[in-house]
Formats: C-alpha cells, structure tokens, sequence
C-alpha cells in the first residue's frame, strides 16, 4: 500500500509551498486521491481572525467537491512535523467515507493510518 501513493506524497509537498501561514508559520500541504485517480491539493490559509483560515485538507476536499468527487481512497499530509488531521477535518473526511490518512515529515517519517482509526465514532450521516 504504502508505495503506491508516492505521487500523493509528492503533491502534499508539493502542496505545502502554497501554504499563507504568517502566524503561525506552520505549513501544511494535504493531496486527496479520488477513486477514479485524480489528486487533489490543498494547502492551509491563515487569518488574523483565527477561526476564519482554513486547514489543508478541507482545501483539498473542496476542490474535490467543487470538481464533482464524492469517493476517495486516500489522503496524504506534509508537514514539518508529520501532523494527522484535527478533529474537524478527520469529521469533514468521514462525511465521504473511510480511506487511508498518510502523514510525512520533513526528515521522511511516514505514517499509514485509516481514518477509521483516527476517527473511530465519527457522526453518521442524517
């Protein structure tokens, strides 16, 4: 599984480079891989009003969504620190179903998970 998705590695860092973090300089870079192959990116994007930015993968997601997507297969997210997603973007994820959440680094430490896993009572949908 895991060397499959070099290339959604890639764009996750890819990703990254867009991120507008004057805050927090913390970057992150999220590439979502719908079913039928095409990746997704997304990056975060800060506000002085915190609440208001955006996370990386709800930007990737969005574009997904804005594309017509409904099915995925697998995230993966770059940072410096191999972060996996916060509770509202491990919920906005679920909303589509399970897939595999690939966390990277910036020394190469890779992390496999499900999102099941990280979210294993996520909401039902109504």
């Amino acid at each position: 599984m895991a060397e499959s998705f070099n290339d959604l590695i890639e764009a996750a860092i890819i990703a990254t480079k867009n991120s507008y973090s004057p805050y927090s300089h913390f970057s992150v870079g999220a590439a979502l891989l719908s079913r039928d192959g095409k990746i997704y990116t997304g990056c975060n994007v800060e506000s002085v009003s915190f609440p208001v930015g955006i996370c990386a993968e709800q930007s990737a997601l969005a574009a997904a969504v804005n594309d017509g997507k409904r099915k995925f297969t697998a995230i993966a997210i770059y940072s410096d620190s191999g972060v996996t997603p916060c509770g509202k973007c491990r919920q906005a994820l679920a909303e589509f179903g399970d897939m595999w959440v690939i966390t990277i680094d910036s020394k190469g430490v890779k992390k496999d998970l499900t999102l099941s896993k990280l979210l294993p009572d996520a909401f039902n949908k109504i």
